[in-house]
């Protein structure tokens, strides 16, 4: 299984969210399969997207495209981290 983690500052959180709700299309089938968000206790606008894909070279293409670029520019994202990651393994307590 493959994912990624982002986490960047939005200028509001509000219109972030309806950029990347009207992304989830493009994200489909750019090859992600789930997702969750979080959200600093202390940081309304601090945004962590945790999300599960097909492939790391998928998710690589996706969120370093031209298009997404221009998307998170327009988004109001500030300065994202991006760390891509395979699983080792899975449980649950």
């Amino acid at each position: 299984m493959h994912y990624v983690l982002i986490i960047h500052a939005v200028e509001d959180y509000a219109a972030w969210k309806q950029v990347f709700d009207g992304a989830a299309a493009i994200r489909k089938t750019a090859g992600e399969q789930s997702y969750i968000l979080l959200r600093d206790d202390k940081d309304a606008n601090e945004i962590v997207h945790f999300s599960k894909w097909d492939s790391l070279a998928n998710a690589r293409a996706f969120f370093e495209s031209e298009e997404l670029v221009e998307i998170r520019r327009k988004a109001g994202v500030h300065a994202p981290d991006f760390i891509y990651l395979d699983c080792l393994e899975q449980g649950a307590l």
